[in-house]
């Protein structure tokens, strides 16, 4: 399922500068970073419609949604939205089809997962899920132009953009979410959120693609739910394995990103470390979040890198994947796969050295890190997964 080729098609979209037609900020938006945005806007307005509205929300096919759009993106690449909207309007069939056959030259991946694609792009009536994707890109679009806005105040067209969003946006004003970000401290949190969009991964060295933490959390995510579908994973487990993986440096907007080696400096600093970012986390982020989601969102983000689950009497219990896929691979258990989510963590590390190695700009410390990964990794197995294989697909013999 999971193959070089595809991971090297996420990193495609650090490449793909958004808006880059108008001034933006120095660091720029990339679509990888807008894509992860979207996507923690969609688990937001998700939430609202289960909690509020009472709604049954299929959170495997948001998921799933979320990837196909993704990939979706990546193939027809940086076409103005007025531009895209019109041909898909026109040629729509005919397009998707095209992504498709595309994406078949470009990634071996189960036959499965292409009928599953076709039948997401092709769905006549839109599911609630679609829609809320559908809104959270527009949401974080919005997010965007916001910012877009005040630095391109006197640009031609400016305010037809804007009308445009605007406009969007109202379509979806029957989700509760839409309505509650429009007005309401959930809106804080997107924005807080947001941050990490700008904050640079590998910061004391030079680095390309230049990735964010925002970016880097996507990809840990998406990766996390493909090795899931190997692991013929229920439901429950894959949908937390992804909100795991997406969420796990969270924390880091609120102590930005400490480096392996300081945290290795000091015995006992790393402990530390995580007991002020969870301080920060209960004082600062989840009092932005509805207090009947913090349960959850404590499951997602606290021991992210231990494979956990949940007892008959919902109390937490750390075992191993291995004995996740023997006992406890049910919904009923809501499984976390922490320990492969920490390799994914690792591997998207690995696999921005490699590139930035393979496209000439390197340091002693991509080097040294890219070694180092290597050797930890290139004979790890996991719960019948052969890691190990696929950092040797991305290996660099280099001294």
């Amino acid at each position: 399922m999971l193959s070089k080729a595809i991971i090297e098609l996420f990193y495609q979209a650090a490449h793909i500068q958004r808006w880059n037609d108008h001034i933006r900020p120095r660091v720029g938006f990339t679509e990888l970073d807008k894509q992860a945005h979207k996507m923690i806007i969609a688990y937001v307005l998700a939430k609202f419609e289960e909690t509020e509205r009472k709604v049954e929300i299929n959170w495997k096919g948001l998921i799933e949604g979320g990837l196909f759009e993704f990939l979706h993106r990546i193939i027809l690449t940086d076409i103005k939205p007025p531009i895209f909207h019109k041909l898909m309007r026109r040629k729509g069939k005919e397009l998707n089809e095209w992504v498709l056959d595309q994406l078949k030259n470009k990634i071996d991946i189960q036959e499965k997962f292409f009928k599953e694609f076709r039948e997401y792009l092709f769905l006549p009536i839109s599911p609630l899920e679609k829609k809320i994707l559908r809104a959270a890109h527009y949401l974080a679009t919005n997010w965007e132009f916001r910012i877009i806005y005040n630095l391109n105040k006197d640009m031609y067209g400016l305010e037809s953009t804007k009308a445009a969003i605007e406009n969007e946006l109202k379509e979806h004003i029957d989700l509760i979410g839409v309505q509650r970000l429009v007005s309401g401290k959930i809106n804080a949190f997107i924005d807080y959120v947001g941050q990490l969009r700008f904050q640079q991964r590998w910061a004391q060295t030079p680095r390309l693609p230049e990735t964010s933490v925002m970016g880097h959390m996507l990809v840990v995510a998406m990766l996390s739910n493909l090795f899931s579908i190997e692991l013929n994973a229920c439901s429950k487990r894959i949908v937390n394995n992804y909100f795991t993986g997406l969420f796990h440096d969270l924390p880091e907007v609120l102590t930005r990103d400490i480096v392996s080696p300081v945290k290795k400096s000091v015995e006992g600093l790393r402990a530390i470390i995580e007991e002020i970012e969870k301080e920060q986390l209960e004082e600062k982020l989840l009092p932005l979040l509805p207090s009947a989601w913090h349960k959850d969102f404590r499951y997602f983000i606290e021991d992210e890198f231990e494979s956990k689950i949940k007892t008959e009497n919902n109390e937490i219990k750390l075992v191993s994947s291995e004995k996740i896929n023997e006992s406890f691979n049910s919904d009923s258990y809501s499984p976390v796969d922490g320990k492969i989510i920490k390799i994914c963590d690792d591997l998207a590390a690995y696999v921005e050295t490699y590139f930035s190695i393979s496209h000439g700009i390197t340091s002693e410390i991509l080097i040294n890190a890219h070694n180092a990964l290597y050797n930890q990794y290139k004979t790890k197995k996991v719960a019948g997964i052969d890691f190990g294989e696929l950092f040797e697909q991305f290996n660099i013999d280099i001294e």
